[in-house]
């Protein structure tokens, strides 16, 4: 392991803590699958194709932790709630903690799929075909997922569709 893959991996434990709570709604659940991919990751170093990947591998890693548990456990976990202490950048704002946990409440009533595609895309930043490699899926189910998703949360949170770019309103004379 060379100094710029730990750096890269302790650069990515935030991301990895978000994406996790997002799974499981649950800090500590989510503090423990992160550990658990860290560790997993670590003891299959050698399987690292290679390093220019490793935040994809990382990610892969913890949602098949995460799918692992959830095969163990019953099939309808609890609804969580949402979890103010995990974003900061609220403090001292009630409108924005309230936008927030109406939009995670409206996210967690998504289907997985569309929730894991959603938060990958969205918060994570990972491109479409980094959000297939990660989720085993082809790219067009990634863009459909993702389509579905945004419109379920604008119809759920009551916000209008944003225009399209490029598209311009016509004048009549």
């Amino acid at each position: 392991m060379t100094r710029r893959s730990r750096h890269v991996i302790e650069s990515q434990i935030p991301a990895l803590r978000r994406f996790a709570f997002a799974l499981t709604r649950d800090r500590d659940r989510a503090d423990d699958l992160v550990q658990d991919c860290l560790a997993r990751a670590l003891s299959r170093w050698h399987l690292l194709r290679s390093e220019d990947s490793l935040r994809t591998w990382l990610f892969r890693i913890l949602r098949n932790l995460h799918l692992d548990s959830g095969r163990r456990q019953a099939r309808h976990p609890e609804q969580g709630g949402f979890d103010p202490d995990s974003h900061p950048g609220h403090a001292g704002n009630p409108e924005t903690a309230l936008f927030l946990s109406d939009v995670m409440g409206a996210l967690f009533r998504l289907p997985a799929e569309q929730q894991e595609v959603l938060l990958l895309v969205g918060v994570e930043d990972f491109s479409y075909d980094a959000t297939a490699e990660i989720l085993g899926i082809p790219r067009g189910t990634v863009m459909s997922r993702l389509a579905r998703g945004r419109e379920a949360l604008r119809e759920m949170t009551g916000h209008e569709r944003p225009p399209r770019r490029g598209a311009h309103l016509r004048s009549l004379k």
